[in-house]
């Protein structure tokens, strides 16, 4: 009963554009701009209905408690008195970006648990302070203890980064697999955000046999580009690895390790010559959802719609899924509100293999589940957002009330702190 789960975090209600991701494109970009928290919402909802309707397990998980008035209070001060950019750190809506929260090994990869190491994001002090109350929501949505083991994170100071780093190959998911961690050592300009020491901690965490662990440098190039996290460039899926040509320091030593470990891989590498870099960290391309379509309907790419804009991009997907490879299908959707933050469909879930019925159901998704939030997002989230409102007590208060209703809508009242 083993199936793949893309658990999406929900948007939160304090989705704001202020700039704090360092090396992060996008995020830079649009620093100082409006936001539209319910728009941005209400587009991730209409992408997990997306998913439903192809036939894939969908999850979810709430939005922190925002602004996190505690981490605040362990900097020594408060909201009014706080810095403008301790202030948007603490207002920082980036749980929703689920692929940052944890790092999972399925039952058949490990002792017979799903182990899941929740992620430190200790590189961005915007993201440093999510790890107690994300690791509270996976103990509550993975609470079975005989089938799942949630650990606390790797301590500092080195950074984990979560599944955003961690790819999977395997002959279908609920088989054994070899796992493949991607550290930095240098992005040039920006920070390297997985150490190598955190991906080793994690592997030994979940006890994964070495002759199925591989671990990878992603290249300087690709970071110092603005793929901060190893799915800006590469995604996997069963036997596919996915990879633009500038995405891995030693590319041909690592395709090598893979073949070896894992001979059933099908590798497809994106050319530079087809498409750049830029292209392919502008559109997404890479951090498109890549799945498997039930009823052995092949693969798909699920994409941001700023890949069919870009076409060097869109003229290469539509190469590939008319050969004989196991991508066979595009679907583009809208989550321009994320991408303008910088973060694509893949950004948005956290894949977990295991059996739903041992998932708390709370955190299962349904065209009904989605109906209540939808309600809930359309009365209760700000419309917009602009960073001189975060000195506010009204979008404060704006901002906690809409997540409590989403809460009691969702039956999930105990992750609220009040």
């Amino acid at each position: 009963m083993l199936q793949e789960i893309n658990f999406d975090g929900i948007i939160g209600p304090s989705h704001n554009y202020a700039g704090l991701s360092l090396g992060n494109i996008a995020s830079s970009t649009h620093a100082g701009e409006p936001s539209f928290p319910r728009q941005a919402a209400l587009q991730g909802i209409a992408k997990m209905r997306h998913n439903i309707g192809l036939g894939l397990a969908q999850g979810f998980f709430m939005p922190l408690d925002r602004p996190n008035a505690a981490w605040l209070d362990s900097l020594g001060t408060q909201l009014a008195a706080a810095e403008p950019h301790i202030r948007a750190a603490a207002y920082s809506a980036s749980s929703m970006w689920a692929a940052n929260a944890a790092t999972i090994s399925p039952a058949p990869d490990t002792d017979g648990k799903c182990h899941i190491t929740v992620a430190n994001l200790q590189t961005m002090p915007h993201r440093s302070h999510e790890w107690p109350d994300t690791l509270a929501q996976l103990r509550l949505a993975f609470a079975d203890g005989e089938h799942f083991k949630v650990h606390a994170p790797v301590p500092p100071p080195f950074g984990d980064e979560g599944a955003a780093n961690h790819m999977r190959l395997c002959t279908a998911h609920g088989s054994a697999g070899v796992e493949i961690f991607v550290y930095g050592k240098s992005g040039g300009p920006f920070p390297a955000r997985q150490h190598f020491e955190a991906s080793k901690a994690v592997a030994r965490k979940h006890g994964l046999a070495e002759s199925r662990v591989i671990f990878t440098e992603q290249s300087e190039k690709a970071i110092s580009a603005g793929a901060f996290h190893n799915d800006v460039v590469a995604v996997a899926n069963e036997r596919v690895l996915f990879a633009h040509e500038h995405a891995f320091a030693e590319r041909e030593a690592f395709y090598a390790e893979v073949k070896r470990k894992f001979p059933e891989a099908e590798i497809i590498t994106v050319p530079a010559d087809k498409v750049s870099l830029a292209d392919a960290i502008k559109s997404y391309l890479f951090n498109a959802q890549l799945v498997t379509l039930p009823d052995n309907g092949g693969m798909a790419l699920i994409l941001p719609s700023e890949a069919q804009e870009t076409p060097a991009v869109w003229t290469y997907l539509n190469e590939l899924i008319t050969g004989n490879g196991a991508i066979r299908k595009l679907y583009p959707v809208d989550v321009r509100q994320s991408m303008a933050n910088g973060g694509g469909p893949a950004c948005l879930r956290l894949r977990v293999v295991a059996d739903p019925a041992y998932v708390d159901p709370r955190f299962i998704a349904t065209p009904e589940k989605l109906d209540s939030i939808t309600s809930v997002v359309e009365e209760y989230w700000p419309e917009t957002i602009r960073p001189d409102q975060l000195a506010s007590p009204a979008l404060a208060e704006t901002v906690q009330n809409a997540r409590r209703k989403l809460l009691e809508a969702c039956d999930l009242a105990e992750l609220s702190r009040s």
